[in-house]
């Protein structure tokens, strides 16, 4: 069973708001945190994970610290849109590694992607011997990101 958004009370976003700020928090302090007792915060958190609203948990990497510094967006263009040729595009997309978000979009072009890699050099390599030969690319339009403003800020939503 799906939950909407509707379907949450402050208690849920509440759980939601602290989990995204520290996914390893305890129980007990998460309850704490959220002003309910352990048991009822824990079948919360149990309910939240079971209907999908909490989809897992993970390790965040800081990616200048790992080298990868350089932050290109890229436009891309299809000559072919048919749902075979984007489903065909999507399989050869999940395979590149710098690639770290993909999104099909409605516009002026077919596909919006975000690449991360150490340098420019870097870049430029993926983008002739990887992106530019992915099926069906009719030609791709890059933007350098100078500076990361805001990033992974769901919780001010919740």
């Amino acid at each position: 069973m799906q939950n909407d958004q509707n379907d949450l009370d402050r208690f849920d976003r509440a759980i939601l708001r602290v989990l995204a700020g520290d996914g390893r928090i305890s129980i007990t302090e998460l309850a704490r945190e959220i002003g309910l007792s352990k048991s009822p915060t824990q079948a919360r958190l149990r309910r939240l994970e079971k209907d999908g609203v909490i989809t897992g948990y993970r390790a965040l990497f800081d990616p200048i610290r790992l080298g990868l510094a350089h932050v290109s967006f890229v436009e891309v263009r299809l000559h072919d849109t048919r749902e075979s040729a984007l489903a065909e595009f999507n399989v050869a997309v999940a395979k590149i590694p710098e690639i770290e978000q993909v999104h099909l979009i409605a516009g002026n072009f077919d596909y919006l992607m975000k690449i991360r890699t150490q340098s420019m050099s870097d870049y430029r390599r993926v983008l002739a011997e990887q992106i530019s030969t992915l099926p069906h690319v009719a030609n791709t339009s890059t933007y350098v990101a100078m500076q990361a403003v805001k990033e992974n800020a769901l919780s001010d939503v919740i």
